[in-house]
Protein backbone atom coordinates (compact mmCIF):
# COMPACT_ATOMS: atom_id res chain seq x y z
CA UNK A 1 0.00 0.00 0.00
CA UNK A 2 0.84 3.25 -0.62
CA UNK A 3 -0.06 5.85 2.76
CA UNK A 4 0.21 9.58 2.69
CA UNK A 5 -0.11 12.60 4.91
CA UNK A 6 -2.43 15.75 3.39
CA UNK A 7 -3.19 18.98 4.66
CA UNK A 8 -1.88 22.16 6.74
CA UNK A 9 1.81 21.50 8.53
CA UNK A 10 0.58 20.17 11.78
CA UNK A 11 -3.03 19.16 10.54
CA UNK A 12 -2.17 16.29 8.39
CA UNK A 13 -4.75 13.80 7.84
CA UNK A 14 -3.94 9.85 6.29
CA UNK A 15 -4.45 8.92 2.99
CA UNK A 16 -4.06 5.98 0.74
CA UNK A 17 -3.58 5.33 -3.09
CA UNK A 18 -6.22 2.99 -3.90
CA UNK A 19 -6.53 0.18 -6.44
CA UNK A 20 -7.99 2.43 -9.12
CA UNK A 21 -4.99 5.21 -8.60
CA UNK A 22 -7.08 7.59 -6.43
CA UNK A 23 -6.50 9.12 -2.90
CA UNK A 24 -8.26 8.23 -0.53
CA UNK A 25 -9.31 9.36 3.03
CA UNK A 26 -8.15 7.71 6.18
CA UNK A 27 -8.89 9.44 8.56
CA UNK A 28 -11.98 8.05 9.22
CA UNK A 29 -9.85 4.30 9.88
CA UNK A 30 -6.43 5.80 11.37
CA UNK A 31 -5.95 8.92 13.35
CA UNK A 32 -2.48 9.63 11.50
CA UNK A 33 0.44 8.02 10.07
CA UNK A 34 2.95 8.67 12.92
CA UNK A 35 5.75 7.49 15.48
CA UNK A 36 2.64 7.63 17.85
CA UNK A 37 0.59 5.04 15.97
CA UNK A 38 2.99 3.18 13.56
CA UNK A 39 2.47 -0.16 14.70
CA UNK A 40 1.69 -3.45 12.63
CA UNK A 41 -2.07 -3.65 14.10
CA UNK A 42 -2.47 -0.21 11.88
CA UNK A 43 -1.42 -1.88 8.42
CA UNK A 44 -3.71 -4.75 9.34
CA UNK A 45 -6.26 -2.15 9.81
CA UNK A 46 -6.02 -0.51 6.78
CA UNK A 47 -5.35 -3.82 4.82
CA UNK A 48 -8.93 -5.02 5.80
CA UNK A 49 -10.31 -1.97 5.08
CA UNK A 50 -12.21 -1.38 2.04
CA UNK A 51 -11.06 1.92 0.92
CA UNK A 52 -13.08 1.69 -2.40
CA UNK A 53 -15.57 2.80 -0.20
CA UNK A 54 -13.16 5.85 1.51
CA UNK A 55 -14.27 9.58 0.86
CA UNK A 56 -11.81 10.35 -2.57
CA UNK A 57 -10.10 13.46 -2.09
CA UNK A 58 -9.76 15.17 -5.69
CA UNK A 59 -7.46 17.26 -4.71
CA UNK A 60 -5.19 17.04 -1.34
CA UNK A 61 -3.57 19.94 -1.74
CA UNK A 62 -0.62 20.40 0.27
CA UNK A 63 1.33 16.74 0.89
CA UNK A 64 3.21 16.41 4.31
CA UNK A 65 6.01 13.76 5.37
CA UNK A 66 4.51 10.26 5.08
CA UNK A 67 5.52 9.92 8.52
CA UNK A 68 4.80 12.49 11.44
CA UNK A 69 6.49 13.34 14.22
CA UNK A 70 9.98 10.58 13.95
CA UNK A 71 11.88 10.27 17.05
CA UNK A 72 14.84 10.38 15.30
CA UNK A 73 16.37 9.93 11.65
CA UNK A 74 19.53 8.35 11.10
CA UNK A 75 21.98 9.02 8.00
CA UNK A 76 24.43 6.49 6.15
CA UNK A 77 27.12 8.44 4.91
CA UNK A 78 29.19 7.10 1.77
CA UNK A 79 26.67 4.02 1.50
CA UNK A 80 26.87 3.73 -2.85
CA UNK A 81 30.24 2.27 -4.34
CA UNK A 82 30.10 4.71 -7.43
CA UNK A 83 29.44 8.08 -5.07
CA UNK A 84 32.60 6.60 -2.96
CA UNK A 85 34.75 6.89 -5.48
CA UNK A 86 33.65 10.16 -6.94
CA UNK A 87 34.19 11.65 -3.62
CA UNK A 88 37.86 10.30 -3.84
CA UNK A 89 36.86 8.56 -0.43
CA UNK A 90 37.55 4.30 -0.01
CA UNK A 91 34.46 2.36 0.40
CA UNK A 92 33.72 2.64 4.37
CA UNK A 93 34.67 -1.15 6.10
CA UNK A 94 31.22 -0.31 8.47
CA UNK A 95 28.08 2.40 7.88
CA UNK A 96 29.48 5.30 8.37
CA UNK A 97 26.66 7.01 10.78
CA UNK A 98 25.10 10.32 11.64
CA UNK A 99 21.62 12.20 12.37
CA UNK A 100 20.08 14.92 11.22
CA UNK A 101 17.40 16.74 12.96
CA UNK A 102 14.25 15.79 12.96
CA UNK A 103 12.99 19.20 12.53
CA UNK A 104 15.00 19.39 9.05
CA UNK A 105 11.96 16.69 7.82
CA UNK A 106 9.31 18.55 5.75
CA UNK A 107 6.64 17.73 3.42
CA UNK A 108 7.97 16.06 -0.07
CA UNK A 109 7.34 19.69 -2.34
CA UNK A 110 7.76 21.99 0.26
CA UNK A 111 10.61 25.17 -0.45
CA UNK A 112 14.26 24.06 -0.02
CA UNK A 113 16.00 27.25 2.35
CA UNK A 114 19.19 27.97 1.49
CA UNK A 115 20.53 28.88 5.01
CA UNK A 116 22.16 32.49 6.21
CA UNK A 117 26.16 32.05 5.44
CA UNK A 118 25.76 29.56 2.87
CA UNK A 119 27.76 28.89 0.13
CA UNK A 120 27.68 25.36 -0.79
CA UNK A 121 23.99 23.71 -0.52
CA UNK A 122 24.03 20.33 -2.11
CA UNK A 123 21.21 17.57 -3.08
CA UNK A 124 21.31 13.90 -2.02
CA UNK A 125 18.32 11.62 -3.72
CA UNK A 126 18.41 8.73 -0.96
CA UNK A 127 16.09 5.70 -0.31
CA UNK A 128 14.31 6.42 3.31
CA UNK A 129 13.79 3.07 5.87
CA UNK A 130 10.67 3.86 7.83
CA UNK A 131 10.81 1.59 10.96
CA UNK A 132 7.55 -0.03 11.93
CA UNK A 133 8.25 -1.97 14.75
CA UNK A 134 10.82 -1.80 17.93
CA UNK A 135 14.88 -3.30 17.07
CA UNK A 136 17.44 -3.81 19.58
CA UNK A 137 19.73 -6.31 18.37
CA UNK A 138 18.01 -7.73 15.86
CA UNK A 139 19.92 -10.00 13.32
CA UNK A 140 20.23 -9.09 9.89
CA UNK A 141 17.58 -12.54 8.87
CA UNK A 142 15.52 -10.83 11.00
CA UNK A 143 15.49 -7.30 10.20
CA UNK A 144 12.79 -6.41 7.42
CA UNK A 145 10.22 -7.66 10.31
CA UNK A 146 11.01 -4.62 12.12
CA UNK A 147 10.38 -2.17 8.52
CA UNK A 148 7.34 -0.29 7.96
CA UNK A 149 8.01 0.82 4.84
CA UNK A 150 10.26 2.96 2.39
CA UNK A 151 9.94 6.55 0.87
CA UNK A 152 11.92 8.96 -1.24
CA UNK A 153 13.99 11.39 0.74
CA UNK A 154 16.42 14.10 0.38
CA UNK A 155 19.46 14.35 2.07
CA UNK A 156 19.43 18.17 1.68
CA UNK A 157 23.03 19.04 2.68
CA UNK A 158 25.26 22.28 3.40
CA UNK A 159 28.94 21.09 2.58
CA UNK A 160 31.05 23.63 4.09
CA UNK A 161 28.72 23.70 7.58
CA UNK A 162 29.10 19.59 7.27
CA UNK A 163 32.82 20.08 6.10
CA UNK A 164 34.85 22.53 7.35
CA UNK A 165 33.30 24.08 10.35
CA UNK A 166 34.20 21.75 12.84
CA UNK A 167 32.49 18.92 14.66
CA UNK A 168 30.49 16.17 13.04
CA UNK A 169 28.54 16.10 9.76
CA UNK A 170 25.27 16.99 11.73
CA UNK A 171 25.39 20.41 11.83
CA UNK A 172 25.56 20.81 7.58
CA UNK A 173 22.82 18.21 7.33
CA UNK A 174 19.96 20.21 10.02
CA UNK A 175 18.54 23.30 9.10
CA UNK A 176 15.01 23.32 8.53
CA UNK A 177 13.67 22.03 5.26
CA UNK A 178 16.66 19.91 4.79
CA UNK A 179 14.62 16.34 4.74
CA UNK A 180 11.65 16.35 2.25
CA UNK A 181 10.30 13.46 2.92
CA UNK A 182 7.55 11.23 0.44
CA UNK A 183 5.55 11.82 -1.14
CA UNK A 184 4.26 8.07 -0.03
CA UNK A 185 5.33 5.57 2.87
CA UNK A 186 4.97 2.27 0.43
CA UNK A 187 4.72 -1.09 2.14
CA UNK A 188 7.34 -3.74 1.61
CA UNK A 189 4.79 -6.25 -0.42
CA UNK A 190 4.87 -3.07 -3.33
CA UNK A 191 8.44 -3.68 -3.45
CA UNK A 192 9.71 -6.06 -5.40
CA UNK A 193 13.16 -5.28 -4.30
CA UNK A 194 14.66 -2.73 -2.68
CA UNK A 195 17.83 -3.14 -3.99
CA UNK A 196 17.14 -2.92 -6.95
CA UNK A 197 15.46 0.74 -7.40
CA UNK A 198 16.26 3.29 -10.49
CA UNK A 199 16.75 6.76 -8.50
CA UNK A 200 17.68 10.17 -10.02
CA UNK A 201 17.99 14.12 -9.71
CA UNK A 202 17.27 16.93 -11.97
CA UNK A 203 18.78 20.68 -11.00
CA UNK A 204 16.89 23.42 -13.39
CA UNK A 205 15.57 20.05 -15.86
CA UNK A 206 19.39 18.99 -16.04
CA UNK A 207 19.41 15.62 -14.87
CA UNK A 208 22.75 15.33 -12.14
CA UNK A 209 21.90 11.85 -10.43
CA UNK A 210 20.78 8.81 -12.18
CA UNK A 211 21.90 6.01 -10.21
CA UNK A 212 20.30 2.62 -8.77
CA UNK A 213 20.51 1.31 -5.02
CA UNK A 214 22.32 -1.96 -6.65
CA UNK A 215 25.37 -0.44 -5.67
CA UNK A 216 24.39 0.23 -2.18
CA UNK A 217 27.63 -1.36 -0.36
CA UNK A 218 25.38 -2.32 2.92
CA UNK A 219 21.78 -3.12 2.31
CA UNK A 220 18.89 -2.46 3.91
CA UNK A 221 18.77 -5.77 6.64
CA UNK A 222 22.57 -5.04 7.11
CA UNK A 223 21.91 -1.22 7.89
CA UNK A 224 18.94 -1.82 9.95
CA UNK A 225 20.66 -4.58 12.13
CA UNK A 226 24.07 -2.61 12.46
CA UNK A 227 22.07 0.66 14.10
CA UNK A 228 20.47 -2.03 16.18
CA UNK A 229 23.72 -2.44 17.79
CA UNK A 230 24.01 0.86 19.31
CA UNK A 231 20.59 2.42 19.63
CA UNK A 232 16.98 1.49 19.95
CA UNK A 233 15.09 1.82 16.62
CA UNK A 234 11.75 2.71 17.11
CA UNK A 235 8.38 3.15 14.89
CA UNK A 236 8.48 6.21 13.04
CA UNK A 237 11.71 6.29 13.12
CA UNK A 238 13.82 7.13 9.73
CA UNK A 239 17.07 5.61 8.00
CA UNK A 240 18.41 7.66 5.22
CA UNK A 241 20.43 4.73 3.36
CA UNK A 242 22.96 7.16 1.52
CA UNK A 243 22.99 8.41 -2.40
CA UNK A 244 24.56 7.69 -5.58
CA UNK A 245 27.02 9.74 -7.44
CA UNK A 246 26.12 13.10 -8.87
CA UNK A 247 26.25 15.54 -6.25
CA UNK A 248 26.95 19.11 -6.57
CA UNK A 249 29.88 18.62 -4.21
CA UNK A 250 31.21 15.90 -6.45
CA UNK A 251 31.29 17.84 -9.53
CA UNK A 252 33.99 19.48 -10.95
CA UNK A 253 34.26 22.29 -10.57
CA UNK A 254 31.49 22.13 -7.55
CA UNK A 255 28.27 23.47 -8.61
CA UNK A 256 25.76 24.20 -5.72
CA UNK A 257 22.38 25.54 -5.39
CA UNK A 258 21.30 29.00 -5.59
CA UNK A 259 18.07 31.01 -4.37
CA UNK A 260 15.33 30.13 -7.50
CA UNK A 261 17.22 26.49 -8.10
CA UNK A 262 14.61 23.62 -9.01
CA UNK A 263 14.91 19.85 -7.49
CA UNK A 264 13.25 17.48 -9.12
CA UNK A 265 13.90 13.68 -7.82
CA UNK A 266 12.57 10.33 -7.41
CA UNK A 267 12.66 6.61 -7.47
CA UNK A 268 11.19 4.01 -9.12
CA UNK A 269 7.51 3.07 -6.98
CA UNK A 270 8.15 5.36 -4.64
CA UNK A 271 6.79 8.79 -6.14
CA UNK A 272 8.82 11.77 -7.10
CA UNK A 273 9.19 15.41 -5.48
CA UNK A 274 9.57 18.96 -6.66
CA UNK A 275 11.59 21.89 -4.33
CA UNK A 276 12.41 25.26 -5.11
CA UNK A 277 15.54 26.59 -3.20
CA UNK A 278 14.78 29.91 -1.16
CA UNK A 279 16.78 32.74 1.05
CA UNK A 280 16.47 31.64 4.62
Amino acid sequence: MKLLRYGPAGHEKPACIAPDGTTRDLSGVISDISSATIAPQMFETIRTTDVDGLPVIADPGRIGPCVGHPGKVICIGLNYSDHAAETGASPPSEPIVFSKAVTAICGPNEDVELPRGSDALDWEVELAVIVGREAKYVSEADAMDHVAGFALFNDVSERTFQTKREGQWTKGKSHDTFGPLGPWLVTPDEVADPHNLSMWLDVNGERRQNGSTSTLIFNVPTVVSYLSQFMTLKPGDVIATGTPPGVGMGMKPPQYLKVGDVMTLGIDGLGEQRQTVVAA
